[in-house]
């Protein structure tokens, strides 16, 4: 039997090649850059801080559920909202709209760093402004793993086959959302705030 070899052929988004690379990503670079800051926060947060193990391990969990939420809403408000203007619609394909069109690319199914590392300092400020410096730390951390459980169930869902129920029922509903549901089945990591919301039958 024949195997199709052809390299997979991206949709270009830039003109300038430099921009173009960087808007390319191999899928283990989120793990090598959040990682060592993800372990650099938890390490203050639990040696370096007068909150106890159990407040941190708190805010940690909290971290990680803020971020679903976060994903939720980024996805359902920001990457599918209509723009009226040239520029906006051009932004959204950037960011989420190529996905669609494009729904198998490999290199770009996570968040390259150049979008990322701006994106998640705005979030460490804005955290760090209303939560305060302490706490910041095992909340920010558990944020960022609730970023990449979402950048690695979000690549899995698109290139490997599924064999426990419950892998398999993230890959159905965001298959769904892909070619059934574009108004719907916002969560990727999960259905939790589609239930809350009432999207996951949309």
């Amino acid at each position: 039997m024949q195997t199709n070899t052809k390299p997979h052929q991206s949709i270009r988004l830039f003109k300038n090649p430099i921009l173009e690379a960087l808007s390319h990503v191999h899928p283990i670079v989120p793990l090598i850059l959040w990682a060592p800051v993800v372990t650099y926060f938890l390490y203050q947060s639990f040696a370096h801080t007068s909150m106890t193990a159990l407040t941190a391990s708190f805010y940690t969990v909290m971290g990680v559920v803020f971020w679903s939420l976060t994903e939720y809403l980024m996805h359902r408000y920001f990457f599918h909202y209509s723009a009226k203007t040239k520029a906006g619609k051009w932004i959204i394909f950037l960011f989420h709209g190529n996905h669609h069109d494009d729904p198998q690319d490999p290199t770009r199914l996570v968040m390259p760093p150049a979008a990322g590392i701006p994106i998640a300092t705005v979030f460490y400020f804005l955290f760090k402004w209303s939560l305060g410096a302490e706490a910041t730390m095992p909340f920010f951390a558990g944020f960022l793993i609730g970023y990449l459980i979402y950048d690695y169930i979000h690549f899995a869902v698109h290139h490997f086959r599924m064999s426990s129920s419950w892998a398999a029922a993230l890959k159905e509903n965001h298959m769904k959302h892909h070619y059934m549901a574009k108004k719907g089945k916002w969560g990727v990591s999960s259905p939790v705030w589609d239930h809350v919301f009432g999207t996951y039958k949309q």
